[in-house]
């Protein structure tokens, strides 16, 4: 009996915990963007949803049918749900009729009808809390979130099971609602250790140090937006050359440019060529490049220009240093690497060992550079700052045009 109220909480645990990890630079990028910095505090509110929500899973819909459904169905399936309201009561009642109050705590009519209560506490201390919600707003979710349960379960999985494989049961539905209830009303109190969302994002345009956490966050959101991306390529063009002809995209270079040699133009050359010249990553973690004899607000140094905003920018000769010192060497190389194992090319073989050790020794720059800016900061050369220490700069040709066109028309 233990085993059957403790397997799907392993299971939470488990899985949820790889979720969580799977899905952990969305969260810290999504953080960064909203409140400017990293929570460690609704960090691990992350985690817990991601745990609790893998475990009311676990508990509500699995194990599911194994073998042949329709012996199964025949054997074990229910034909409807049960829909009296507060049913449990009278069942609780008929159950532990003349037993002692230990017996009756003990009785597992008893224990199922608690335990469907506690279930969905953690709901309503989670959505009230951690997504800010208001009392009704979580106790409706509760309400929503344990009706999809039982729809669910009363369709077989929306049809994937021919028949209800658990009880569809009214009263799960109360008893999970009262514990959304009861989570959402302690839920200030159980979590007052944690910030809200509207607070943290009260102080996003904060600006904050350059920090070897920052560097190395955005040199991740790199690598992982190249991965990415040329993963997503690949499957866009073989599933679309298989949609039209029916055959498995064979490797040619057109394949390779449209997507490991895409992804690097993507995600390395149009950030370094475009605007003050920050990576996906850079910008991500609010960081701006200024030269490095420069001040950053109009004074461009040697080895940069004033752009349109007033911002110093690097110059272009800049530029490709820095792409060649930087994260768009590791991705020309990464993409060769690919090459190399599409086409079989022995001359780009040793492409995938060049690519670590550049990206070995990126990092271990940044790590030595005192202000974090790494090899490429050296050689271009430029300066990390935070974005949001650069106020837009007031254009020295005087007012904007349209306050000057008001300013300028006659009076009536």
């Amino acid at each position: 009996m233990t085993d059957v109220w403790t397997w799907p909480a392993r299971i939470g645990v488990l899985l949820g915990t790889g979720l969580f990890l799977a899905l952990l630079i969305p969260i810290l990028v999504i953080q960064v963007r909203r409140y400017g910095a990293t929570s460690p505090a609704r960090l691990l509110g992350a985690a817990a949803l991601a745990v609790y929500g893998t475990a009311l899973v676990a508990y509500t819909l699995l194990p599911l049918p194994s073998g042949d459904l329709a012996t199964w169905c025949a054997s074990y399936g229910y034909d409807g749900a049960q829909l009296r309201p507060l049913q449990i009561v009278a069942d609780i009642r008929e159950r532990t009729a003349g037993l002692s109050l230990g017996a009756t705590l003990r009785d597992i009519s008893v224990l199922q009808g608690v335990f469907n209560v506690v279930l969905f506490v953690p709901w309503g201390i989670l959505v009230r809390r951690y997504l800010g919600w208001g009392l009704f707003a979580s106790a409706a979710s509760a309400l929503g979130a344990s009706l999809l349960i039982e729809v669910t379960q009363l369709t077989g999985i929306f049809g994937l099971i021919p028949c209800s494989y658990r009880l569809a049961d009214v009263d799960d539905l109360l008893t999970n609602t009262l514990g959304g209830v009861l989570g959402a009303l302690v839920a200030p109190w159980v979590l007052r250790w944690m910030p809200g969302a509207r607070t943290l994002a009260a102080s996003r345009g904060t600006p904050r140090p350059v920090t070897l956490w920052r560097r190395l966050f955005g040199m991740a959101v790199d690598y992982l937006a190249y991965t990415a991306l040329a993963g997503v390529l690949a499957l866009t063009i073989g599933l679309g050359y298989y949609l039209l002809t029916g055959r498995a995209a064979a490797d040619s270079l057109a394949v390779w440019l449209g997507t490991s040699g895409l992804a690097w133009v993507l995600v390395f050359v149009l950030p370094l060529v475009t605007g003050s010249g920050e990576s996906l990553g850079q910008r991500t973690v609010w960081l701006a490049v200024v030269p490095a004899d420069g001040d950053g607000d109009g004074d461009a140094g040697r080895d940069g220009h004033a752009g349109g905003d007033g911002r110093a920018r690097l110059a272009p000769s800049a530029r490709l240093r820095r792409g060649l010192a930087g994260g768009a060497l590791w991705g020309l190389l990464q993409a060769l690497s690919d090459a190399a194992t599409m086409f079989d090319v022995g001359a780009l073989a040793p492409a995938q060992g060049l690519a670590t050790t550049v990206a070995t020794v990126l990092v271990l720059a940044v790590l030595f550079t005192r202000d974090r800016r790494g090899l490429s900061g050296k050689v271009a050369p430029y300066r990390l700052v935070d974005a949001r220490t650069l106020a837009p700069a007031v254009s020295p040709a005087g007012p904007p045009r349209q306050a000057r066109a008001r300013r300028s028309r006659p009076s009536r």
